[in-house]
């Protein structure tokens, strides 16, 4: 029986919506999940959004409406642009619903609940007051190890004020060691591999605790603290929790092993959680890793966290407050959602940043798609029909090419072909979907090679040929249907139009399991197969 394969994303705050960052997220993670699918696994992709917090309490007092009205247009534009651009996910977090309330009190209850013999307090949450500077974007507190070399805190805090007053705290800085430990035992924990050392550094740096409340007379937006009703659960235990509240997680059993089957079958040691750079330190590295440890979450049982970097524009990060942004709906309503996903994935490789070009967009779509993969598909059932009725003959390429015109197509057939499904496997499981597209490029570009070298159409007019042309046509046409499996979990519309106009798997038609990776080889189309008539599927982009 095959493992399910849990992946999922950083939940989208719903104080602003969504830019082209939230989308390339999005995107990479459907495009994983789709891949998995492809594979065989099962899969349970997560996605959705964070509601609670200040900065949306704010907001929603700005426009003059209650915060759950603010959250529920915003969370409506997130769910809109994930319809638009394909994106199939199997369960939606939404931090407002009572099943995450009842798991965030629930766990908080636990900790609390849970007291040293000693002193007879809980060994993980206390009470005390504070004053500092604090970073309203991280919402956090700040200490002097924040400090830049000028003495200033960098502009990765935002703003940062002075405040004062008596909160929860979650204890971290005793579990320093632990998370020292299991960073040094597993050496995929982060991955790109210089992000985990990017964490290391920072939990050598790591002193104090986490602050998880808020009193309500500041702030009431929020999942009240179970043990005192004068304050709310801040952010940490809230957002971060979505990752096992809507996946089935129950607070009453203090161990992983007690937890139910369902949850443990999703949840396990293949947990992809996928980030952005800018919150793997200190939210999801160091607090929700130490969160786990704390509700009894064994070593083995840890997800790998997977940071992607950042789209810019102009060379500095998109920001709403200064303008710098791109609207997804915008681009999708131009240029349309395969495009877009094919240039998210194909235009910045996982984990670095990039700059968003809209003219690269234009120039990715028509030389990849428009002059590779749509010529070839519709000048390879063109000659189908042209030359041999629509039907394909399932006759060996490889005992015809042998004459020394043809050493290249042999090459090709033989050698750079095969290995490119092991180098396309080898990048899908590393999360690399640009470089995975490049063997799906090309193959197209090998069959647009192929054609030019064999020159369909004069062995059309030689009788003598008519096996050879019926090879080559059979060789194109199979070819076609092995870059459709390639490139569906990018393009899956795309992948269903080229099994369409060939004909193939019509009982699947539109379906995800039409494609399996399994199918990925030569000479699956049987001998007599007719094909569909060619249809533009990737038109020009004119901008």
């Amino acid at each position: 029986m095959p493992k399910t394969f849990f992946i999922t994303t950083a939940i989208d705050y719903t104080n602003s919506p969504p830019h082209i960052g939230h989308a390339y997220e999005k995107v990479l993670a459907d495009v994983i999940a789709r891949y998995h699918r492809l594979k065989g696994d099962n899969v349970f992709f997560l996605t959705g959004v964070d509601q609670h917090g200040q900065k949306v309490q704010q907001s929603a007092a700005k426009a003059g409406v209650p915060p759950a009205e603010f959250v529920k247009e915003i969370t409506q534009k997130f769910v809109d642009l994930w319809k638009k651009l394909d994106v199939k996910y199997d369960e939606w977090a939404e931090t407002t619903s009572e099943r995450h309330k009842k798991v965030v009190q629930g766990i908080l209850q636990r900790l609390w609940d849970d007291k040293d013999p000693a002193t007879g307090k809980s060994r993980w949450i206390y009470k005390a007051k504070q004053d500092g500077y604090y970073s309203v974007r991280q919402e956090q507190f700040l200490t002097d190890k924040e400090r830049g070399p000028d003495g200033e805190f960098g502009p990765e805090w935002g703003q940062v004020e002075f405040r004062e007053e008596e909160n929860y705290y979650f204890k971290l800085s005793q579990h320093k060691e632990w998370l020292f430990r299991y960073l040094d035992n597993r050496k995929d924990a982060v991955i790109p591999n210089f992000r985990q050392t990017e964490l290391r550094n920072a939990v050598e740096k790591l002193s104090g605790d986490l602050c998880i409340s808020r009193p309500k007379s500041r702030l009431d937006w929020g999942i009240e603290l179970p043990f005192d009703k004068d304050f709310v659960n801040y952010v940490w235990f809230d957002a971060l929790t979505n990752y096992i509240s809507f996946a089935g997680y129950d607070p009453k059993a203090d161990d992983y092993a007690k937890q139910s089957q369902e949850f443990r079958n999703r949840w396990s040691r293949d947990t992809l959680q996928i980030i952005g750079k800018d919150i793997l330190v200190p939210a999801h590295g160091i607090y929700w890793l130490i969160m786990l440890h704390a509700i009894g979450f064994p070593d083995d049982q840890m997800p790998q966290l997977l940071v992607h970097g950042w789209w810019n524009l102009g060379g500095a990060k998109m920001s709403k407050s200064t303008g710098n942004i791109v609207d997804p709906f915008a681009l999708i309503d131009k240029y349309g959602a395969q495009a877009l996903r094919y240039y998210l994935m194909r235009g910045i490789a996982t984990g670095s940043d990039a700059d968003f070009s809209e003219q690269l967009l234009v120039n990715t779509g028509n030389n990849d798609l428009s002059n590779v993969l749509g010529n070839l598909l519709n000048r390879t059932l063109t000659m189908v029909w042209r030359y041999c009725e629509g039907s394909v003959s399932l006759l060996n390429l490889n005992d015809l090419c042998d004459r020394p015109a043809w050493s290249e197509v042999r090459t090709l057939v033989q050698t750079e072909i095969p290995e490119s499904f092991n180098a396309y496997v080898q990048e899908m499981s590393a999360f690399n979907p640009t470089k995975a597209l490049g063997t799906a490029i090309f193959l197209g570009l090998c069959g647009n090679a192929i054609v030019e070298i064999t020159a369909p159409w004069k062995l059309a007019k030689e009788e003598s040929e008519k096996k050879t042309l019926q090879a080559v046509l059979y060789y194109l046409t199979d070819l076609l249907r092995i870059i459709a499996i390639r490139v569906s979990p990018v393009l899956p519309r795309a992948a269903h139009g080229i099994f369409d106009q060939l004909n193939w798997k019509m009982e699947l038609g539109g379906k995800e399991e039409r494609f399996s990776l399994a199918d990925a080889e030569w000479g699956r189309l049987p001998d007599g197969h007719v094909v569909g008539k060619p249809v533009p599927l990737f038109p020009r982009i004119e901008k």
